[in-house]
């Protein structure tokens, strides 16, 4: 699937639950970052994750679903790696770039938050920052 393709299915909620992994998380945040601001782009992402678990019967709770530390985490990591690509190569190689930097790294945040913290309720409510590392 091309990235407009797998955008629109996680927009719609007609994407493959058995497809959603952390590269298709972050070919959409790829999508998201290089068409928009990045608080918009958090916006976009925030929202539609907790839209796409609602369509495909995951719930968003205390304890499951959304979590606000760990998108926002990834929006400032793809962000920032997104940022720093050159001007000259194409949005589709961006954001391949990035899944391939990133997806193999899915446990990256381990480095920058102790177990506690970002298995916390408050972590998956409200951003926390770091506590291992600076992001």
């Amino acid at each position: 699937m091309s990235d407009d393709e797998i955008l629109r299915g996680f927009e719609s909620g007609t994407f493959p639950h058995a497809n959603w992994n952390h590269a298709a998380h972050l070919r959409v945040a790829g999508c998201y970052l290089l068409a928009h601001p990045r608080e918009e782009a958090l916006r976009r992402m925030s929202d539609g994750v907790r839209k796409y678990n609602e369509s495909v019967g995951t719930a968003n709770t205390e304890d499951s679903g959304y979590h606000e530390t760990l998108a926002r985490f990834w929006i400032a990591v793809a962000g920032a790696f997104l940022a720093g690509l050159p001007n000259g190569i194409s949005r589709t190689e961006k954001i391949q770039a990035l899944v391939d930097q990133f997806a193999p790294r899915r446990d990256l945040f381990r480095e920058y938050y102790s177990f506690d913290v970002v298995k916390s309720r408050e972590a998956r409510r409200d951003w926390v920052a770091p506590d291992l590392k600076a992001l």
